[in-house]
């Protein structure tokens, strides 16, 4: 089985500094959903694994984030793709939880869920907490630009052996090709 995680906000929807919030606010990146479908158009399953303390914090509510989800998966499927779930750690950084990243904690649950292989399992994020999370079990780190990720790339220490796209779509392109040849 092929399978993907991947972050949400930076990655599949715009990212903002004050928290995606509703629905109105989950705005797709460019070419992000065609990327999930073509994604599971060559045989991926896709999961996303989403940090979400705005929840914590009392800016939105687990209704809130079900309706943003919606949308994300009727969107998704219109494109022709499909998101097989969606994991979310509700908490504030300093809540000391062992779902949040940098901790692999939603990577473990997404792994046993689905019965797969750590190793080398992509994980596609902005933010270096995305790749830690990924590099810590041996999975494959993948940093789009969008998003955190051009803020991240410059301040650099990425895990070794990360990829670097421009976006979701030249990642998931990547990955379909080079699974094709293996």
């Amino acid at each position: 089985m092929k399978l993907v995680i991947l972050d949400r906000d930076g990655v599949i929807n715009e990212d903002r500094d004050d928290f995606v919030k509703n629905t109105t606010e989950w705005v797709p990146i460019e070419h992000s959903l065609e990327a999930i479908a073509n994604l599971t158009q060559s045989g991926w399953r896709v999961v996303v694994a989403t940090n979400q303390s705005g929840i914590a914090r009392g800016l939105f509510d687990v209704h809130a984030l079900n309706a943003m989800h919606e949308k994300m998966h009727r969107l998704v499927n219109q494109a022709g793709g499909r998101i097989d779930a969606v994991v979310f750690c509700p908490h504030k950084p300093d809540d000391e939880c062992e779902c949040r990243k940098p901790l692999p904690g939603m990577v473990n649950e997404i792994a046993e869920r689905f019965n797969a292989r750590l190793e080398g399992l992509p994980l596609i994020g902005d933010s270096l907490r995305d790749l830690v999370s990924i590099d810590a079990v041996g999975g494959q780190p993948i940093l789009v630009r969008t998003g955190k990720g051009e803020a991240t790339l410059a301040k650099g220490g990425l895990p070794d052996g990360s990829l670097v796209f421009n976006d979701l779509f030249d990642a998931a392109e990547y990955l379909i090709e080079s699974r094709q040849s293996s």
